[in-house]
């Protein structure tokens, strides 16, 4: 059986972080380590199939005008019950992640989704869409995280792959996989490789150009 498209497309072809440079700032910040990536990605999973489901579910009880407050509201309440349970089961973690659990709220993956796809489509669909986004989301933190742990520790999940010269081996840690910026570089090679294999990705130059005129103002 064929897996419907709203969960494949968004992986590669329309994967949300690298087609529409959207939750950038969560790869800078949860990628130093597989564990907290995957911690993360966990979350948003729940978060952005639930919100989707839910708000699909209401869709047409609410009032256009406020739309947007409920749609937020309900992906705060879900955010806030995926942050509790994390605490309670896995606290250090938790700790670790420090507010960027909680910073799910504003990701414009979730409300993206929520307002475009849900607020216009039956709960299945949307609850496929969600978990399509999601994991595609996942994918590209989760190929961060393990190049960044990788090259800045040698370690894998905590567990040491490449041997440290402080542990007697030839490896010398990248510093520089262990800050932010790299999550960018890598990113951004990310986004290169892909529109490289996949030209059609690659914005229209005479978009460009809009832009530059609207910037300008001429």
């Amino acid at each position: 059986m064929l897996l419907p498209r709203a969960l494949t497309d968004p992986l590669i072809r329309a994967n949300p972080v690298t087609l529409q440079i959207l939750g950038i700032c969560s790869a800078l910040a949860v990628t130093t380590s597989l564990v907290t990536a995957l911690t993360m990605c966990g979350a948003l999973i729940f978060v952005l199939c639930a919100a989707s489901g839910l708000i699909s579910a209401i869709r047409r009880h609410i009032p256009r005008s406020i739309r947007l407050i409920l749609q937020i509201t309900i992906i705060a309440t879900l955010v806030i019950v995926i942050d509790e349970v994390l605490r309670a089961i896995a606290f250090e973690i938790s700790q670790r992640l420090s507010i960027f659990v909680g910073l799910i709220v504003t990701n414009c993956i979730v409300l993206g989704r929520a307002e475009s796809f849900a607020m216009h489509h039956p709960v299945w669909p949307s609850v496929l869409d969600g978990l399509g986004n999601a994991l595609g989301y996942s994918l590209v933190l989760v190929i961060v995280a393990t190049i960044r742990e990788l090259l800045g520790a040698g370690t894998l999940f905590g567990i040491s792959i490449l041997p440290t010269v402080a542990e007697g081996g030839w490896f010398v840690p990248l510093g520089l996989m262990q800050l932010a910026p790299s999550a960018f570089f890598i990113i951004g090679l990310l986004i290169w490789a892909i529109r490289a294999a996949r030209p059609e990705q690659v914005e229209d130059p005479s978009h460009q150009l809009v832009a530059l005129k609207a910037g300008t103002g001429s």
